[in-house]
């Protein structure tokens, strides 16, 4: 049964000692295959752009807010403007095999007073795309928004018709809340957006499930997984 107020109406549980969040900071993240960092366009660009360029078309940024990007310059030039911001707050990906950059991914729409933030641009390259390294990364950004910093919610937004950033969403353990329709307009078409969320309660279970799954011994010595995540998160 719900709380009631002195009038007899439901409301929500209490937050006691409840303070806003600090908001997220330019931080490294390290873990056992890659890092993240604040990206950095003279550090970055030119290798990110190299493994972009590696795909063979431009399906990747159907559902992105930008690119594709003709040439090196251009994307220099878009990851200049993105390093300074704050919200959206960037992160490059450092696959610590090779020491390069190899995808991209942001903390944004960033609600300290309400424990509110969203993962987003998410803009994974080639190199990096179903690997236990996009994996990794995606774990090592939730635990700083939840272990760290505190949050109460942790938002996953994409395009309704992006069927695979919604099958990533329920990969990872994010649970599908519903479709705002009409909610935008980019590269002059409209976009329903699917609403995905992980809220505090339930992350010591998905951390368990990560941390399962990322284990070596959950791999075998061609570097395929033994057990899936979603399988050891339910086990």
């Amino acid at each position: 049964m719900p709380r009631t107020n002195a009038f007899g109406q439901p409301i929500g549980e209490p937050l006691p000692g409840w303070a806003p969040r600090p908001a997220p900071s330019g931080v490294t993240l390290s873990g056992r295959t890659c890092r993240l960092e604040p990206l950095n366009a003279a550090a970055h660009a030119a290798d990110l752009y190299a493994a972009y360029s590696a795909a063979a078309d431009g399906r990747d940024w159907t559902y992105l807010f930008v690119g594709p990007f003709e040439s090196l310059e251009q994307y220099r030039q878009y990851a200049e403007t993105a390093e300074q911001s704050t919200d959206p707050r960037h992160f490059a990906i450092i696959d610590l095999a090779s020491g390069k950059p190899v995808g991209t991914m942001s903390l944004m729409r960033i609600d300290p007073t309400h424990g509110v933030i969203e993962v987003g641009n998410v803009t994974f390259s080639p190199l990096l795309q179903q690997s236990a390294l996009s994996t990794e990364a995606q774990y090592l950004l939730m635990a700083y928004v939840f272990d760290t910093l505190g949050y109460r919610r942790y938002e996953w937004k994409c395009d309704s018709h992006n069927a695979p950033s919604r099958k990533a969403a329920a990969r990872l353990g994010f649970s599908f809340e519903g479709v705002f329709r009409r909610a935008l307009v980019y590269k002059g078409r409209s976009r329903d957006t699917a609403w995905f969320s992980v809220i505090a309660e339930e992350w010591p279970g998905l951390k368990a499930g990560f941390q399962a799954w990322l284990a070596p011994e959950n791999f075998d010595a061609e570097g395929r997984q033994v057990k899936g995540l979603v399988a050891l998160r339910e086990g």
